[in-house]
C-alpha cells in the first residue's frame, strides 16, 4: 500500500493519497484545489487517480474534487447525505472502495457537518480483518474534534450537530481498537476545532487518553462543551461551504481569467468604482510607501485567512505586488478560498507610483519603548480577539479584533493619535491600512505588537 499525507500549513489542511502499488490504482482524500502535487506524484509512481473523496463540504478551503475530475478523470465520493450539483457517488456506512489489495470501508460519522463521513483504511495484505487506519476528515481531530457550529448546513443547529457529533464518536469511531492510527484532515491552526494539535498522526488509543473531548461524559455534558468557548469563524466559511457544492470553474480557469496588468490610471479607476486593491508586501515594505487606498495583507502570513475575512466577496480585487511570482502566489492563495472575483494587477507594481508622489502613502510605526515616552493624546487599539486580550493588555487599549473592526469603527476616536497592534505585527498592518483608508490619518502601527511591549516592560 502507498500513502502519502501532504499538509498546506497555511489553510493547516491535511489531504492524503493512498493506491495499491500493484494495480497501480489511486485514491485522493479532501484534495487542496492546487492540485499539482497529487498529479506529480501520481506520474513519478505510475498512478492512476480514479477516485476523489471528501469527508464532508469544507468551509474553511475550495476542495479540488472538480479539478481532479476535469484533469484525469476521477470519480467523486461524497457521504450520502450530500447534495451537491455535480454527478457524485454517495457512500453509506459500511460502503467499500476496493483498489487491489488496499481497502476502503465507510463510516458515516456526522457532526462537523450532516454529510461527514470517515475512512477505514485495511491493508488487505497485511491484516485483512484490522483497518489500519481511520480517516477522519473533521469528525476527529488530534487533540480536539470538529467544531459543530460553523453553519455549513443551512437548516441544522450546532445543538443538533454536537448530538450527532457524539454519536459518531462514541458508535462509530472509539469502538476501533486502539492501535488504530488516526489521520484528521486538519492540524494545529485551524478554525474548524479549538486546539488542534501540531502532530501528523497518533493512535486512536493515545486520543482516547488525552483528547479532552473523548473523555467519559454525557452527551449533555458533551454537547455544552462543544458548542461554548468556539473561536469566531472567519466570514468566508459559509461562501465556501456552498461553492464545495457546486459545479464550478477550475483554479487554473480562475487563475487564467485574472492574469490581466492594469495600469496606474486604470487601476485607480476601478479603486474608485469599488474595487479592492490589495498590497500582498511585508509590513515592513507596505509601511514604507503604498498607494492610497490599498489594504495590506502579506503574502507571509496566515494570507488567505485574512483575505477571506477582510475582503468582500463580490467586489473585484487587483493585487499589487514586487515580483510577477508573487502575484501569482496571491491569485492562487484567494483562489484555495474560493475568492475568483481578481480582476488582475497593477502593472510594474509600486514602480508605477514614482512620478505621482501625490498618490502615495506612508504608515507611521513606533517600537515599545517610544510608545512609553510618546507624549500624543492616543488611543491604544488592540485588534487581538477578545480571548488574547484577556490574557494579557495595554492598559487603557480598546479591545477591537480585527474581524469586527469594518463594523466597529465609529467606536475610534478621530481626534486622536490611533496605536494599532496585535501580538506579533502582521494583524496591526492589515488594521492600520484599513483605518487609513476609511480616511485616519494618524494612524501608528506598533512593531512587534503586544509581544514586544511585554518584553519591554518586563525590563
Amino acid at each position: 500500500m502507498f500513502f502519502q499525507r501532504y499538509y498546506l500549513d497555511c489553510l493547516s489542511l491535511a489531504s492524503y493519497m493512498i493506491a495499491d502499488e500493484k494495480t497501480r490504482e489511486a485514491v485522493v482524500i479532501d484534495p487542496q484545489r492546487d492540485i499539482d502535487i497529487y498529479l506529480e506524484d501520481a506520474r513519478e509512481h505510475g498512478f492512476q487517480i480514479k477516485h476523489v473523496i471528501l469527508t464532508h463540504f469544507h468551509a474553511d478551503f475550495i476542495a479540488g474534487h472538480i479539478e481532479l475530475k476535469k484533469a484525469v478523470g476521477s470519480q467523486i465520493y461524497l457521504g450520502s447525505k450530500g447534495e451537491a450539483e455535480f454527478p457524485f457517488q454517495p457512500l453509506a456506512d459500511g460502503d467499500e472502495l476496493i483498489l487491489g489489495s488496499v481497502k476502503l470501508t465507510t463510516l458515516e460519522t456526522p457532526g462537523h457537518t450532516p454529510e461527514g463521513i470517515s475512512m477505514l483504511v485495511y491493508d488487505l495484505d497485511e491484516n485483512p480483518n484490522q483497518p489500519k487506519m481511520i480517516l477522519t476528515g473533521d469528525t476527529l481531530f488530534l487533540g480536539d474534534v470538529g467544531r459543530p457550529d460553523l453553519l455549513a448546513s443551512i437548516g441544522v443547529t450546532a445543538h443538533e450537530l454536537a448530538s450527532m457529533l457524539y454519536d459518531s464518536l462514541h458508535n462509530k469511531i472509539l469502538p476501533l481498537p486502539d492501535e488504530t492510527l488516526v489521520y484528521p484532515a486538519h492540524g494545529a491552526g485551524s478554525m474548524c476545532g479549538k486546539q488542534l494539535s501540531s502532530e501528523a498522526v497518533t493512535t486512536l488509543g493515545e486520543q482516547r487518553k488525552y483528547n479532552y473531548a473523548l473523555q467519559p461524559m454525557s452527551k449533555e455534558a458533551f454537547i455544552e462543551m462543544v458548542t461554548t468557548d468556539l473561536p469566531e469563524a472567519p466570514h468566508y466559511f459559509v461562501h465556501d461551504a456552498i461553492l464545495n457544492r457546486k459545479d464550478r470553474q477550475t483554479l487554473s480557469e480562475a487563475i487564467s481569467a485574472s492574469w490581466h496588468a492594469y495600469s496606474l490610471d486604470e487601476v485607480l479607476k476601478m479603486l474608485k468604482s469599488g474595487a479592492q486593491v490589495i498590497d500582498v508586501r511585508d509590513a515592513t515594505d507596505f509601511a514604507g510607501a503604498h498607494l492610497k487606498g490599498s489594504v495590506n495583507i502579506g503574502l507571509e502570513g496566515r494570507y488567505a485567512t485574512w483575505a477571506g475575512t477582510m475582503l468582500d466577496k463580490q467586489a473585484p480585487i487587483v493585487v499589487i505586488a514586487e515580483e510577477e511570482d508573487q502575484i501569482e502566489e496571491a491569485i492562487m492563495r484567494l483562489g484555495r478560498i474560493g475568492f475568483d472575483h481578481v480582476k488582475g494587477y497593477l502593472k510594474e507594481g509600486l514602480n508605477s507610483l514614482k512620478d505621482h508622489p501625490e498618490l502615495v502613502s506612508q504608515t507611521r510605526r513606533i517600537s515599545a519603548q517610544a510608545l512609553k515616552e510618546l507624549e500624543e493624546s492616543t488611543t491604544i487599539l488592540d485588534i487581538r480577539t477578545t480571548s488574547e486580550w484577556d490574557t494579557g493588555h495595554i492598559d487603557g487599549s480598546l479591545n477591537i479584533p480585527l474581524n469586527q473592526l469594518p463594523e466597529r469603527l465609529a467606536e475610534i476616536p478621530q481626534d486622536k493619535t490611533v496605536i494599532v497592534h496585535c501580538q506579533g505585527g502582521y494583524r496591526s498592518s492589515i488594521a492600520a491600512s484599513l483605518l487609513e483608508k476609511q480616511g485616519y490619518d494618524n494612524v501608528i502601527d506598533l512593531v512587534g505588537g503586544y509581544k514586544a511591549w511585554s518584553m519591554t516592560t518586563a525590563t
